[in-house]
């Protein structure tokens, strides 16, 4: 095989040393060394692990995954402009947005997932975040710059850009890209109300988040936000039901639209203190799944969120036309906390929340996440969780999910951190095109769309770090490979990283590193 003129008989020699020279130029120093991203942790004794690190990190990664045309602040330096055409198929403008992944498909889902979770995490902990609320904020304007161009005509939502199945045949920079970048949209026609009520439900925690710092901006999301909604609840059913080819089997909207329609009702009744939407909750709550039995919480399935969500207006705002949603809120976190009663969860045997062998970190954020949020909720409202006969305390709620993001941070049997950048070892070979090509600087050439599977398939280490990206970590036994080809184990997702922003500026805070 011979790729960029290397000949085959010397092929894996060569790449590892060529690769190790486009880290310098990409990165700006020699790949071995990771004291660059490594912050000893020492200088904080009451904590093992640097939150306040690894929470900048976090943020930052979304950089990685922009689209569009990057601003002159870019952070992640190795990446350049890409996408400049999106929409134009359609003859409208799509420019921006997130990459959800390692690949470069726009999937309007979880891309709306993303922005609602990092909005929640801003919502709740942002005044903890100090010098990163900037960030944060800047990380969220990106998406919901998009999420406004993809909702600009009424009664349409833009939900994808690109074609998965032929971009998935490529390995390639998202520079370089030359695959299709169709376009495809739900209308009244091919009805979208999940897509469209988690693109509502972005909006409107968006709202919220740039309330004060941007009135008129947060202005413009709400109004937006309650037009998206309305559409959704108007004309009902699934996306995947007439995108099936397009968004199947990458983003299926495997639990129906109820759950997304229960989640953007919360919040348009939070962004607004409508009695409207809060009427509409009232009446439809149990139709729309409010007492489901399910406990996973993530980019299909938003159940889980909406209890906790709307357990606060009880809670905290003292609203008992809403006073149900403790008892639902109360039956989620049971099911999570080891050895309680109703307890359905799965660990490994070294503690880690286990859902599915497919990204299981982002259930593992996910819920770690809920766990501080409600122990907020319930730490306001001065009461605790009641699972059948016994009580748990937020202090047990917040230990559950200290050490769920610990085990992320290297606390597991491989004395692994499984996010890009931070702690001595982590992992090398994640899948992710952009980081595992030479970056433009160092090969200005462009790397044709097989091309980069020479590389894919290799064992040399990416070499550009996706700083702060946190992959679908280990199987159920604690095992992690770090096989580039590996993508449920090996690939990060921004809605890996949403939730996990506001956990870690709780516990960075809490251990007085904020």
């Amino acid at each position: 095989m011979a790729f960029l003129g290397f000949s085959s008989a010397s092929y894996t020699f060569r790449v590892i040393i060529f690769l190790s020279l486009f880290f310098f130029l990409c990165n700006g120093f020699s790949y071995p060394d990771s004291s660059l991203f490594y912050t000893h942790h020492h200088r904080h004794n009451l904590a093992k692990h640097n939150y306040k690190d690894a929470l900048t990190k976090s943020i930052l990664f979304f950089e990685g995954q922009r689209s569009g045309k990057l601003p002159p602040n870019q952070r992640m330096t190795w990446r350049r402009d890409s996408g400049l055409s999106d929409g134009s198929a359609l003859h409208v403008d799509l420019v921006g947005g997130y990459y959800d992944a390692g690949d470069n498909i726009k999937f309007g889902f979880p891309m709306a997932f993303t922005t609602t979770m990092l909005s929640w995490s801003v919502i709740e902990f942002g005044g903890l975040m100090k010098s990163e609320l900037g960030n944060a904020k800047v990380a969220i304007r990106w998406a919901t710059d998009y999420l406004l161009k993809a909702t600009s005509r009424p009664d349409t939502i833009y939900v994808q850009v690109g074609d998965a199945n032929k971009d998935h045949s490529c390995w390639e920079r998202p520079e370089d890209m030359d695959t299709q970048r169709s376009v495809f949209k739900v209308d009244k026609n091919t009805p979208g109300s999940d897509v469209a009520a988690e693109t509502a439900a972005a909006l409107a925690a968006a709202a919220i988040v740039f309330r004060k710092s941007d009135p008129s901006y947060s202005k413009i999301l709400l109004r937006r936000a309650i037009r998206v909604f309305a559409f959704a609840d108007r004309y009902r059913g699934t996306y995947s039901a007439g995108l099936k080819p397009d968004v199947c089997p990458f983003y299926c909207s495997f639990s129906g639209y109820q759950d997304e329609l229960l989640w953007g009702a919360a919040w348009l009744q939070k962004a607004t203190r409508s009695l409207k939407y809060l009427n509409y909750i009232k009446v439809n709550g149990q139709i729309l799944g409010a007492a489901e039995y399910d406990n996973t919480f993530g980019w299909d399935n938003k159940h889980a969120g909406a209890r906790i969500l709307l357990s606060k207006t009880f809670l905290v705002q003292k609203m008992k036309t809403l006073s149900e949603y403790k008892g639902h809120a109360d039956n989620f976190i049971c099911s999570v906390i080891p050895g309680a009663p109703f307890y359905i969860s799965q660990y490994t045997p070294g503690g880690l929340l286990f859902k599915m062998a497919d990204e299981n970190m982002q259930y593992v954020t996910s819920t770690s996440f809920l766990l501080l949020t409600y122990a907020k909720y319930l730490t306001s409202a001065r009461t605790v969780v009641h699972c059948g006969g016994s009580v748990y305390t937020p202090g047990r709620l917040r230990s559950i999910a200290k050490k769920q993001v610990d085990y992320l941070l290297g606390d597991n049997p491989l004395r692994m951190s499984y996010m890009v950048g931070y702690g001595p070892k982590f992992p090398r070979r994640i899948h992710h095109r952009g980081s595992s090509l030479p970056c433009v600087a160092s090969h200005p050439a462009k790397i044709q769309c097989h091309q980069g599977f020479s590389i894919m398939h290799s064992q040399s280490p990416n070499p550009n770090f996706l700083v702060g990206a946190v992959v679908g970590g280990p199987d159920k036994h604690d095992r992690f490979p770090d096989v580039r080809s590996d993508y449920e184990q090996s690939e990060p997702a921004t809605y890996i990283n949403a939730p996990l922003v506001g956990a870690l500026a709780y516990f960075a805070h809490s251990f007085g590193q904020l």
